[in-house]
């Protein structure tokens, strides 16, 4: 019975610590109940989500596209009433558009193809039809046999893939147990969230040039040296979606990763045209082959290219009150990827950031700090808009560029600029149409009560969970890197890495909007709360600088 006594009373003590922490945090609950109303009831975010990407998508970085679409949302936010909207302008390279695409197979049956090309390969000069050859090398040796059989035509470079029934479904919602798995995870355990870009840090240079060693590349650079016609490779995904990214530049496998050419290089080389089939048409083909049949495909594949360093970000604010030199900020990635229109990456995240500034100005309220959004380039290449924007704005590591070089890792010393100090708080949002089920609070353990406090007027709509943990590859990363605090909300998947991600599928209708109304207006109160705090937002301590590691060392 004591014992029973004692858990009673530790409980009481602990809600009451509970309690006592978020009443610490103030929040305006009638501010946050109109918030909640214009952003549930008269919500406009489906039809921003349907500009960026129905009539503007997609969006790569560096395209006329990208340029369309910001001209749009610039004009948008500045209907409603944002201040101070300008195009940051940072250094990239070209700019790809696709402007015609069809490809055929014609022997020994006549089919359309299902494909996409990739981004940044070169055209072809009107529509040609050739060979197929299936580049069947499975190790160095092999690759000799094939020499002078690649010539003008068409060739086959993976391997096919094996397909199964999905008995799985391809949408699924957090469930109360991974939500409880995240809130009592320790900074040491994997989050759900996977990582989007490779995790060279944590790569010894061995390993890295290891594992960009593999046969495909050899075959791609034997590919271009023969003077084959297009290489076509085998994607991701099934039924008829298709994950799509960047061409690659052919003779990079020996090259240190981060010293490497990539395809929209202003002085990258002449590159082989490559394409991405589905894989149901892609093992047709090779079984077909291996039957000892010709096949024979025609394709027209015509690309412009536009000029280096055309690329920028979005810039925008509204402006404070008594405390307008400090700063919030919301957004998201501006680009996206060219086979869909971009919707769910990251459409949703301009978006959202979108709606819930339109919220704050639409109910006439005044933040004492200025509330920016940004909408940053090239996050697909490695970061390198909000790197570059943190950069020259607010504060910068010796040794650590922007792009893929700064994903390698280091940190050296950290120099402040002026606006280092008044910066506040990032909220981001990039993971896709799932609705905001908490935040990943990026080890920064001071967070935990503000953050109790804000969620707790959306715990009905299914916000709540807070962990420790770290989320990895996305903007929020830019601003933690250099000790400022940076965070990333906790989404449902819905279909993100198995359907929309980088594919074709990448789309408006594949969007939920009641997903998205209530992510716009979590943004929207946690903008709103962090301007108005009589103190910005608490950082978490900065690592010591770690001096560069020794060529060829761990």
């Amino acid at each position: 019975m004591k014992r029973m006594l004692g858990v009673v009373i530790l409980v009481v003590l602990v809600a009451q610590f509970t309690a006592a922490q978020i009443a610490v945090e103030k929040v305006d609950t009638a501010v946050i109940s109109r918030i909640k109303d214009e952003g549930m009831n008269r919500s406009q975010v489906m039809e921003i989500l349907s500009y960026l990407t129905d009539v503007y998508g997609p969006r790569l970085s560096g395209s006329p596209e990208y340029k369309q679409a910001a001209d749009w949302v610039s004009q948008k936010l500045a209907s409603w009433g944002l201040q101070n909207i300008y195009y940051d302008k940072l250094p990239f390279g070209r700019g790809w558009t696709l402007k015609r695409f069809h490809i055929n197979a014609l022997q020994p049956r006549a089919f359309p193809v299902i494909a996409y090309p990739k981004a940044w390969t070169p055209g072809l000069k009107g529509t040609v039809s050739t060979d197929v050859v299936y580049f069947d090398a499975k190790s160095e040796a092999e690759l000799e046999k094939f020499k002078g059989q690649l010539k003008g035509k068409f060739v086959l470079i993976s391997d096919p893939r094996e397909l199964t029934a999905n008995f799985e479904p391809q949408g699924r919602r957090l469930t109360d147990s991974d939500l409880l798995r995240l809130a009592n995870a320790g900074m040491q355990e994997g989050g759900r969230q996977p990582r989007r870009m490779p995790d060279f840090a944590r790569m010894t240079p061995a390993a890295r040039d290891s594992a960009m060693r593999a046969l495909g590349p050899k075959k791609l650079e034997m590919c271009q040296k023969e003077g084959a016609l297009a290489v076509f490779d085998v994607g991701r995904g099934d039924g008829g979606t298709i994950f799509v990214g960047s061409a690659s530049v052919p003779g990079a496998g020996a090259t240190p990763f981060d010293q490497r050419v990539s395809p929209y290089d202003a002085k990258a080389p002449q590159i082989v045209p490559q394409v991405t089939l589905a894989a149901e048409h892609y093992n047709r083909i090779i079984r077909t082959i291996q039957k000892g049949q010709k096949v024979k495909i025609e394709m027209n594949l015509e690309v412009e290219f536009t000029p280096a360093d055309s690329t920028f970000n979005i810039i925008a604010e509204i402006p404070g009150t008594d405390l307008k030199d400090e700063i919030v900020m919301l957004g998201g990635h501006f680009d996206s990827w060219h086979a869909g229109t971009g919707a769910t990456d990251d459409a949703t995240g301009v978006a959202a950031s979108m709606e819930a500034v339109r919220i704050i100005q639409t109910l006439g309220l005044k933040p004492r700090r200025t509330i920016r959004v940004g909408f940053w380039a090239a996050e697909e290449q490695g970061l390198v808009g909000s790197r570059a924007y943190v950069s020259k704005h607010l504060a910068e590591q010796e040794g650590v560029g922007t792009g893929m070089a700064a994903m390698m890792g280091g940190g050296g010393e950290l120099k402040k600029k002026p606006a280092y100090e008044n910066f506040s708080v990032y909220f981001n949002h990039d993971n896709g149409t799932g609705k905001f089920r908490g935040v990943y609070m990026q080890g920064n353990e001071a967070a935990r009560p503000i953050f109790r406090a804000w969620l707790a007027p959306f715990a009905s709509m299914g916000a709540s969970t807070l962990t420790i943990q770290n989320t990895s590859g996305t903007d929020h990363l830019s601003f933690n890197t250099v000790g400022l605090p940076g965070f990333q909300f906790i989404q449902d998947p819905v279909e993100y890495d198995s359907r929309t991600h980088h594919s074709n599928m990448d789309v408006y209708d594949r969007v939920q909007a009641d997903d998205m109304k209530q992510a716009a207006t979590i943004m929207a109160a946690f903008a709103y709360n962090a301007a108005m705090r009589d103190e910005k937002f608490p950082r978490k301590p900065m690592p010591a600088p770690r001096p560069p590691a020794a060529p060829g060392g761990n």
